[in-house]
C-alpha cells in the first residue's frame, strides 16, 4: 500500500505545480507544522515519507474526518493550462482525489479493532492536557480523609495537657476517647442508605462540615464539663461516619473499572497520611499555641475543603456539565453497577459462614487497630517515657509505614491472582499476615528495653495490620457484589463496637492492670480473628 501512496503526493500537485517549500507538510492536519514523526515538513520521499502519509491518513480516517489536505495545492502555469481537469491523467480535480482517498480510508478502517485502539492512543497523545475531572473527584475524597483521621487522632495528643489541666483518670480518658466511636457507629448503615438516594456528593460534604465544627468546638466543651464534651465528640463521630460509604458511592459513580484499585488505594492512603500529618503537627501546635489550637486550627481546614467540593464536585459524571464528552463516554462505558438493590435477603445474608467471618474478623482486628491509634501516644509518654512532641512524632512512623504497605499488599495480592492463584487463597494469605504479623510484634514490646526498638515493633505492627486491605477488607465485593455495601454496614458495625469497647476496655485495664495486659487481650483476638478467618471465610461469590 505505501508504494502506491507515494506517486499520490505528487499526483495531488498537478503536473505542472512548483516544488512544495520544505518546511510546508503535503496533508496537514492542524495546517501547517511538522507532522511529528521526525521527517522536518520535508516532502514525502522514499519509505520514510511514505510512512508519514500512511500515518496521517490513517489518524484521520480513524476519526471519521476528510482525509483530504486541508490546504488546497497551489495551481501553477500547468494547473491553468490544464484546468485542473482529470482528463490529462492527473489528480488534481478534487472529485477524483476524494474517491481515491475515501477508498483508502476503507482500506484502513478494515483493521478495525487494533487501528482503533491506535487511534484512541494517538487522540490521547494529542490531547492538550487537561486533568481528568474524575481524579479530582478521588483527589477530593483523599484530602477529605486526610482531614478526617487528623480530626480524629488530634484528640490522642491532646488528650495528655487536658487531662492533666482537668484531672481526669485513666478510665475517664478511656470513656473521652471512646466517645467518638458511639456517633460514629449509628451512622454506618445509615450512611450508605442516605448516599444512594440524595447522592454521594451532599453527604460527604455534610459529613466533613460536620465533623469540623465538632472538632472546633471541642475545647469550649471541654470547658463546660465531661458530658458537653462526650457529646460533641459523639456528634463528631456522626459526621465522619458517613464518610465511606459516601466515597464508596461516588467512586462507583465516577472511576471506571480500570482504575478502580489505584483510586480506592490513594483514597484509603489519605486516611493514614492523615494520621501522619495529625500526628507531627499536634505536638507542635500544643507546644506553641496551647492544646486548643489543634481543635481550632485543624477544623477550620474542613471549611476550605467545603468550599472547593462544592464548586468542583458532583456526585456522577452524568451531573457535571464541566466534563468532557470523551471522558464521561470512558467512566460510563465501564459501569458495573447493575440494577439498583430493592430488597435486602437479610435471611440469606446471615445464614452464610463466610458472613460471619467476615463480621468476627473485622471486629478481632478493628479491636487492635483502634487501641492503637487511640493510645499509641500515651504508652510512648508512660511507658518509653517521650516528652510530647517526641510521642507524636515517633507515632508517625508506623501510620508511615501502613499507608506504604497498604499498597504494596495490594500489589502482591493482584499479583498473586493474575498469577492464577484463587481469590480464596490469596484472601486468606493476605489476612493471616494482617492477624499473626501484629500479634507477633506486640508479643515483642514486654521484652524490649530499648525505646527504638520499641517504635520499630510498633511500626512493623501496624505494618503488617495494612495487608488487611487486601484480605478482609476487599472480601465485600468477594461474596456479594450487589450488596457490597449492606455487608461493609455489617462488618465495619461490628469493627466500629470494638473501637467502643476495646478504646474504653483499654482504660479499665491500665487502671487495674499493665500494658501488658492490654497486649495481650489484643494478641488473644488477632489469634481468633485467624483461626475464625481461615476456618469460614472464602473468596467466591455466595450471594447473588
Amino acid at each position: 500500500m505505501m508504494l502506491h501512496l507515494l506517486p499520490l503526493s505528487l499526483s495531488l500537485r498537478g503536473p505542472g505545480s512548483p516544488p512544495a517549500p520544505r518546511s510546508r507538510r503535503f496533508l496537514d492536519p492542524g495546517g501547517g507544522g511538522g507532522c511529528g514523526c521526525g521527517c522536518g515538513g520535508l516532502p514525502y520521499r522514499g519509505v520514510g515519507g511514505g510512512l508519514c502519509v500512511v500515518r496521517m491518513l490513517r489518524r484521520r480516517a480513524l476519526r471519521g474526518t476528510d482525509v483530504r489536505s486541508d490546504t488546497s495545492p497551489r495551481k501553477g502555469p500547468g494547473d491553468a493550462r490544464h484546468g485542473g481537469g482529470a482528463g490529462h491523467g492527473g489528480y488534481g480535480d478534487d472529485g477524483e482525489a476524494g474517491a481515491l482517498l475515501a477508498s483508502v480510508r476503507r482500506l484502513l478502517l478494515s483493521g478495525s479493532a487494533q487501528a482503533a485502539d491506535a487511534a484512541a492512543a494517538a487522540e490521547e497523545e494529542e490531547e492538550q492536557g487537561q486533568f481528568p475531572k474524575r481524579w479530582a473527584i478521588v483527589f477530593l475524597c483523599f484530602s477529605a480523609f486526610l482531614l478526617c483521621n487528623m480530626d480524629r487522632v488530634n484528640m490522642s495528643i491532646a488528650i495528655l495537657p487536658m487531662s492533666a489541666e482537668f484531672g481526669w483518670n485513666p478510665q475517664t480518658v478511656g470513656l473521652i476517647q471512646s466517645s467518638f466511636f458511639w456517633g460514629y457507629l449509628l451512622t454506618q448503615i445509615a450512611g450508605g442508605i442516605w448516599a444512594d438516594t440524595v447522592g454521594g456528593k451532599t453527604v460527604l460534604g455534610f459529613g466533613v462540615v460536620w465533623w469540623s465544627i465538632a472538632t472546633a468546638l471541642t475545647p469550649v466543651a471541654a470547658k463546660l464539663g465531661l458530658p458537653f464534651l462526650l457529646v460533641t465528640r459523639a456528634f463528631m463521630g456522626i459526621g465522619e461516619g458517613v464518610a465511606m460509604p459516601a466515597m464508596n458511592n461516588i467512586l462507583s459513580k465516577w472511576v471506571p473499572v480500570s482504575e478502580r484499585s489505584r483510586s480506592l488505594a490513594l483514597v484509603y492512603s489519605g486516611m493514614y497520611l492523615g494520621s501522619v500529618t495529625g500526628l507531627a503537627f499536634s505536638p507542635l501546635l500544643i507546644h506553641n499555641l496551647g492544646w486548643p489550637s489543634v481543635f481550632y486550627s485543624f477544623g477550620s481546614l474542613g471549611v476550605v475543603w467545603f468550599t472547593t467540593w462544592a464548586r468542583k464536585a458532583y456526585s456522577s459524571p452524568l451531573e457535571d456539565p464541566g466534563i468532557s464528552a470523551k471522558e464521561k463516554k470512558l467512566i460510563t462505558s465501564q459501569s458495573t453497577g447493575g440494577e439498583p438493590v430493592k430488597e435486602i435477603p437479610w435471611g440469606l445474608i446471615l445464614s452464610k459462614p463466610p458472613v460471619w467471618a467476615l463480621i468476627v474478623s473485622h471486629f478481632c482486628h478493628n479491636w487492635g487497630t483502634f487501641i492503637l491509634l487511640t493510645w499509641m501516644p500515651t504508652y510512648y509518654n508512660q511507658v518509653l517515657k517521650f516528652n510530647l512532641t517526641e510521642s507524636g512524632l515517633f507515632c508517625v512512623l508506623p501510620w508511615l509505614t501502613m499507608a506504604v504497605s497498604a499498597n504494596f499488599g495490594g500489589w502482591i495480592a493482584d499479583t498473586l491472582v493474575s498469577r492464577g492463584l484463587s481469590v480464596t487463597t490469596v484472601r486468606k494469605v493476605m489476612q493471616s499476615i494482617g492477624f499473626l504479623g501484629p500479634a507477633f510484634f506486640l508479643t515483642q514490646l514486654s521484652h524490649i528495653d530499648s525505646p527504638a526498638m520499641a517504635v520499630l515493633c510498633m511500626a512493623c505492627s501496624q505494618g503488617t495490620d495494612a495487608f488487611s486491605q487486601s484480605g478482609l477488607y476487599s472480601n465485600h465485593q468477594d461474596i456479594g457484589p450487589r450488596y457490597a455495601g449492606v455487608l461493609l454496614g455489617l462488618s465495619n458495625t461490628a469493627g466500629v463496637l470494638a473501637g467502643v469497647f476495646g478504646t474504653a476496655a483499654t482504660g479499665y485495664i491500665l487502671q487495674h492492670g499493665s500494658w501488658d495486659d492490654v497486649f495481650k487481650v489484643s494478641v488473644v483476638l488477632y489469634l481468633v480473628g485467624t483461626l475464625v478467618w481461615n476456618l469460614f471465610s472464602t473468596g467466591e461469590k455466595i450471594i447473588d
